[in-house]
């Protein structure tokens, strides 16, 4: 997809926007899991998750090639469009985003408070895609996909920071989504020429990834059944899996309640806030601790926008 020296530069374009996000070896996740655990703080953007890279790369180029570009289009739970909308806001880009029907009131607020405009269509995100596509054809808008080699390019910048600034990892636990993060990890990773294990990690709930894995083609699930929105994707892409399949190590799948326990142990053990999907990765840590005992691990807090109304019935009820 890129080259090292391309990496490079969409971090130079990121950074003229926010510096680097950092990365902290936290000793009660040590304590915790038994290995020496780096956090990379995604949740520390300025959209509280590691989309807002991918959006900002994605569209410098679309205002580069297309100047008089009327507008984009895209579906998402709320992260990829929050990073589109936030892009589109500092570039004069009109942004449209589709999101399913109950969608997170608090994410969809601050799609709106970026300057998107919203339409909530369909009963989860894949249909809500299809809805994007077609509108984009009525429209005449530019579809954003949520996986493009910009988008991965620009995400894959937080990786680039992490292998720069932490010591050598043994292994980087990373949520699927529709995989721009774990792609993007693995493109830096493989740049750098570094041995670092990438595991994927999904829901049991939503795990077309790890079940299009094992059977080494695409399979779609007719639902996707968890919390974690971030990850809850019915179909994978056929571009990222190839990238998956050639670069991971394995896929791993946490529980809910594996997550709600790994959102609590963020806060107590580094009073940061984690939405599932940002959490999921120590979720699988944990999972795994005795696999990891000893070893140097770094887990991706993708992000932290969580609903309150969900993190006072999914975390703290339980």
């Amino acid at each position: 997809m890129f080259d090292l020296p391309a990496l490079e530069a969409a971090a130079r374009l990121v950074h003229e926007v926010f510096p680097p996000t950092p990365q902290f070896a936290w000793p009660l996740l040590a304590a915790r899991s038994g290995a020496e655990v780096w956090v990379k703080h995604e949740n520390h953007t300025p959209t509280g998750a590691f989309k807002v890279r991918g959006g900002l790369v994605f569209m410098d180029r679309l205002k580069r090639e297309r100047p008089q570009v009327p507008g984009i289009i895209s579906a998402t739970r709320g992260n990829h469009g929050q990073s589109l909308a936030y892009a589109g806001q500092r570039l004069g880009v009109p942004v449209t985003i589709v999101v399913p029907q109950g969608n997170s009131r608090e994410k969809n607020a601050a799609m709106r408070a970026q300057g998107a405009r919203l339409v909530e269509y369909g009963v989860d995100f894949d249909v809500a895609r299809e809805h994007a596509m077609r509108l984009a054809a009525e429209q005449g808008l530019e579809f954003a996909p949520s996986f493009a080699p910009d988008l991965v390019k620009g995400v894959a910048t937080y990786a680039l920071e992490l292998f720069r600034a932490a010591p050598p990892l043994d292994a980087l636990y990373v949520p699927i989504g529709l995989g721009s993060g774990i792609c993007g990890c693995i493109m830096a990773r493989d740049l750098l020429g570094l041995p670092t294990e990438i595991i994927g990690v999904q829901s049991t709930g939503a795990d077309s990834y790890a079940r299009s894995l094992a059977a080494g083609r695409v399979v779609t699930t007719e639902r996707a059944e968890t919390r974690a929105d971030g990850m809850a994707t019915r179909v994978p892409d056929p571009a990222a899996l190839a990238i998956i399949a050639r670069g991971a190590a394995r896929i791993v799948t946490v529980t809910d309640d594996e997550v709600a326990a790994a959102i609590r142990a963020y806060w107590q053990d580094t009073h940061n806030l984690a939405e599932g999907a940002g959490a999921a990765p120590l979720a699988a840590l944990l999972q795994e601790k005795d696999r990891m005992a000893g070893k140097r691990v770094a887990t991706i807090l993708c992000g932290g926008n969580i609903d309150l109304d969900l993190f006072r019935d999914w975390v703290l009820a339980a």
